[in-house]
């Protein structure tokens, strides 16, 4: 038995730590929510069934120890000399009854151990290879994750020694089961027990960046939100506005409190004019809780739409949140606002001081005319409120980064940069990366649209892709965290993409079967809308596809690991 639990143990130890690591990454991902990566549990609790088994095998482990136990205690008080005489003859039966049952329960706690043996070893092979496939966006060991993972740690050999002192060092295998299995648990654990440190952590760090930000009295803040297209607009004004300003952008994709944080206080310099703050949200009240913390003097409002409607629940309460921007503007500070965006057309009614941007269609405020698209990127004229003209080239395609552009010319106009000294930069303007971004290769166009796919953006990037003279070939595995909407939004998106491709590739059967439905609904011939399982089996498919013409492939949306 010694050397059964020895194995157990060694194999347990690092189960757990490979099973603690998975989920960990998934919860990262999750924003480090309780009440999402709950949910993220439930959609994809097949994914994990092997810990569900684990628990239950541990748990079976210690009761079959316990009644060994129970039944060894017996045996002994049976076997006591009092009871042995030759007027016992009952208790004598008794006595070997027992011990046949107690033979009969050590064989089944032998064969308990055998089966804890193969689930941890399973246990490890299974999520070695979940950590070679979840390689989009690793696990990143920040402060926060350390100290859960100290938290986890403490937590575990506690649960582990209490088990072992109340049913006693027998129950050690299945208890060390139990626990390697309890990883898909423990972060949410780890996070309430760590709650009262991470927030006096994060108070910290607020408060000094808010320190800095005063040290910066002339700075300007231009808070830029939206459902889409800002991490896009957020660097095209980079770009832009350097033509005369001193600009910091929040790095990457960093939206959140504490990325914001990060930055003013590793990257703001007393030299910096302008500080363009990408703000991000997954539910209600969290555009304000950025706000609090840099506040902003001008506001852009890419886009309202349904993206995370898993958080936000309705695009009512996405609305709300992408304005708490708005509402945190001061007196004379200027919102710029889509105008092609109906939920904010109607929303910004409520609002003034503000100047809507178009990308094709005239009216107030900004827009773009005269579009043309080709391989080499995108031409336009852009037309100001006062009708003073430009015509502009870069090398960016897609109707909706003609929009972003213009959104960021007009903020740079606004803020006195003349029309004519932004020509240079806007074909400066470079992809940003997985955002319509132009691969050649040879005889193949890649368009690389695989970040973050959404309703609208879809849309307009196979409606981008129709505009190429060539062989149009689709690739994507669907969009996710759509609520309960999710299957109507993707047969739309099929419905769509059969209009403008000439071959659709979707991968994974988990999401694509109402995208397979919408694309066969308008006719689309079957043969040429195929299901695969990895995206790197669609895109040797697509190669391989014969044909004349130059082949251009649309790579839309990469699932996130956690889907």
């Amino acid at each position: 038995m010694i050397i059964r639990t020895v194995i157990i143990v060694a194999l347990s130890i690092y189960a757990a730590f490979l099973t603690m690591r998975h989920n960990m990454h998934m919860f990262q991902l999750n924003g480090y929510q309780n009440d999402e990566h709950v949910n993220w549990l439930k959609k994809n609790r097949r994914q994990q069934w092997l810990l569900y088994y684990g628990m239950i095998l541990g748990l079976l482990k210690c009761l079959v120890f316990v009644i060994e136990v129970m039944l060894l205690q017996k045996v002994v008080q049976m076997s006591a000399p009092h009871l042995l005489s030759s007027q016992a003859l009952a208790p004598q039966i008794l006595t070997s009854q027992l011990e046949t049952l107690l033979i009969v329960v050590n064989v089944i706690c032998v064969v308990l151990d055998v089966l804890i043996i193969l689930t941890l070893l399973l246990d490890i092979l299974v999520y070695r290879a979940l950590r070679r496939l979840n390689t989009k966006k690793k696990l990143v060991y920040t402060p926060r994750v350390k100290r859960m993972v100290v938290t986890i740690t403490v937590l575990s050999v506690v649960l582990v020694a209490m088990m072992c002192v109340l049913l006693g060092f027998g129950a050690l295998s299945g208890a060390a089961l139990l626990i390697a299995s309890l990883q898909i648990f423990m972060n949410m654990a780890a996070n309430i027990i760590n709650r009262p440190i991470e927030k006096s952590v994060n108070n910290y760090y607020i408060n000094d960046a808010k320190r800095k930000l005063k040290s910066v009295p002339d700075l300007k803040i231009i808070g830029v939100t939206g459902s889409f297209g800002k991490t896009s607009v957020k660097f095209y004004l980079q770009t832009l506005l350097r033509a005369k300003y001193n600009v910091l952008v929040t790095p990457e994709s960093y939206n959140t409190p504490m990325g914001i944080t990060k930055t003013i206080r590793e990257y703001l310099k007393p030299t910096h004019e302008i500080f363009v703050c990408e703000m991000g949200a997954r539910k209600v009240g969290e555009i304000k809780e950025v706000c609090d913390i840099a506040p902003p003097h001008h506001g852009v409002i890419t886009s309202v739409g349904p993206q995370h409607l898993d958080t936000f629940f309705s695009i009512e309460n996405i609305k709300k949140t992408k304005f708490e921007l708005a509402d945190a503007l001061p007196q004379g500070g200027i919102l710029f606002l889509n105008g092609d965006n109906e939920y904010i057309q109607d929303k910004s009614r409520e609002y003034s001081n503000k100047i809507y941007y178009h990308s094709q269609k005239a009216g107030s405020g900004y827009y773009a005319k005269d579009i043309s698209v080709s391989q080499f990127g995108t031409e336009f004229t852009v037309v100001t409120p006062s009708g003073e003209e430009e015509r502009f080239q870069m090398k960016l395609v897609g109707l909706h980064n003609v929009i972003n552009v213009v959104g960021a010319i007009a903020v740079a106009n606004t803020l006195e940069i003349a029309l004519k000294d932004l020509k240079i930069p806007v074909r400066r303007i470079k992809p940003i990366p997985h955002r319509m971004e132009m691969k050649e290769h040879g005889n193949v166009t890649i368009i690389d649209d695989a970040f973050n796919s959404n309703p609208v953006g879809s849309k307009a990037a196979v409606e981008t892709l129709a505009l190429f003279d060539g062989i149009r070939i689709l690739v994507t595995p669907g969009m996710v965290e759509l609520g309960e909407e999710e299957d109507e939004y993707n047969f739309k998106f099929g419905t769509y993409a059969a209009e403008c491709c000439d071959y659709i590739l979707l991968v994974g059967r988990k999401h694509v079967e109402p995208i397979k439905n919408g694309v066969l609904s308008k006719g689309f011939p079957e043969e040429k809308c195929i299901v695969f399982n990895k995206v790197e089996e669609a895109i040797s498919y697509a190669y391989s596809i014969k044909g004349e013409g130059h082949k251009y492939i649309l790579l839309e949306n990469d699932l996130p690991d956690n889907y």
